[in-house]
């Protein structure tokens, strides 16, 4: 990839932002699009902080002070939905809280995106089940029949917990943290280096009961974005507890999903799909490529499978830039299009996913310069 393509490549993302902030500052992006239009919704959904942290992103590629106002206009709003509570009973408090208000605070001092994400954090804390040692990810935690569930996606709400701990100095987040990883990569992670959406733990006892799906197409396959999620999540703790077990395993996790990819990269929803004829997603993807950055760049400088996993992720990227990217022009909004929200709902097929959006410019920062995460 040439310096230029990728800087035509951000320039094109972020004309594409400026042109939609009027729409979206007091509002927030739904999650998928219907025909490829983002409906306006408030704050109450667990992927409202993705679309902040495109404006964080916004900033500091561009310098703009649209986007800095913007996004602070928003931590407002995210530190209004954490004191009342709203639609805050669920583990993707991180995807929220990390991408809104501490990067509010670690990018310009933000008092309150500081005091919000900490709220935030304690509610999720919340949810951690000492005996079954995860955060449980939704459902009400009185309800027996809930109770238990933890997902591969909430690796990335983990560095919420990790960063109050820190700021704080309550060894409480941490330790949870710390133990819902462990579980993750015993029981989320199956033999073969694939990985389970969802396992559930029996709260009382700690007991592993069984693995299951929500979104992929049945509990034996792999489901893609859970993969990413998986590839990404691991190396992203292993930046807070040092646990150098998490580089290898995310190695192998990135192994199984470079083998199942269709010829021009970019994975089918789930991972038991290779065909062209297969609905895509390009947000799996996009996380996929921050993932493998992310590792690669735990691993030592000399060790040969560095490039291989850096050269791959430019490869998806590369695909997604020339194959998938909105141009500057095209009608609509979000970046990339032929994303998958939920297939066996059919919710999203087909279209474009505000997370799918913010990965890819996530992918963009990390190939041009040193950037410090919001995670």
């Amino acid at each position: 990839m040439s310096r230029e393509l990728i800087n035509a490549a951000i320039a094109t993302a972020l004309a594409r932002m400026r042109a939609r902030l009027p729409r979206f500052i007091v509002q927030f992006p739904a999650p998928a699009s219907i025909n490829g239009t983002y409906p306006a919704i408030g704050n109450i959904e667990w992927t409202n902080g993705f679309w902040t942290g495109m404006l964080w992103l916004g900033y500091q590629l561009s310098g703009e002070e649209t986007f800095r106002s913007a996004a602070l206009t928003q931590v407002r709003s995210f530190k209004q939905r954490v004191e009342q509570q709203n639609h805050t009973d669920h583990h993707d408090l991180g995807f929220l809280y990390s991408l809104s208000c501490v990067a509010a605070w670690k990018l310009t001092g933000d008092e309150t995106g500081r005091i919000s994400a900490l709220q935030a954090a304690e509610l999720l804390f919340r949810r951690y089940l000492p005996v079954a040692g995860i955060i449980q990810a939704w459902g009400d935690l009185s309800d027996p029949t809930q109770a238990g569930r933890m997902i591969i996606d909430c690796n990335l709400n983990l560095p919420l917990l990790y960063w109050a701990s820190a700021e704080t100095g309550d060894r409480k987040y941490r330790d949870a943290a710390n133990d819902h990883i462990q579980r993750a990569a015993k029981y989320l992670v199956r033999p073969d280096d694939s990985t389970f959406h969802t396992f559930y733990m029996d709260a009382d006892t700690g007991a592993p009961l069984r693995g299951s799906t929500h979104q992929g197409y049945s509990d034996d396959s792999c489901w893609s974005r859970g993969q990413a999620w998986g590839i990404y999540g691991f190396p992203l703790v292993y930046r807070y507890n040092g646990d150098a077990s998490l580089i290898p395993l995310s190695a192998r996790l990135a192994e199984y999903f470079l083998a199942r990819l269709p010829a021009d990269r970019v994975c089918c929803w789930d991972l038991i799909f290779t065909s062209d004829e297969v609905a895509r997603d390009t947000s799996a993807a996009a996380i996929a490529v921050c993932g493998l950055l992310e590792m690669a760049r735990q691993l030592p400088i000399s060790d040969p499978n560095r490039g291989t996993f850096e050269s791959a992720a430019e490869g998806i990227l590369l695909s997604l830039i020339n194959n998938y990217a909105l141009a500057e022009s095209d009608p609509g909004d979000g970046l990339l299009r032929e994303a998958v929200y939920h297939m066996p709902n059919n919710i999203g097929v087909r279209e474009r996913v505000i997370w799918g959006d913010y990965f890819y410019l996530e992918a963009l920062m990390r190939v041009t310069r040193v950037w410090a995460p919001y995670w």
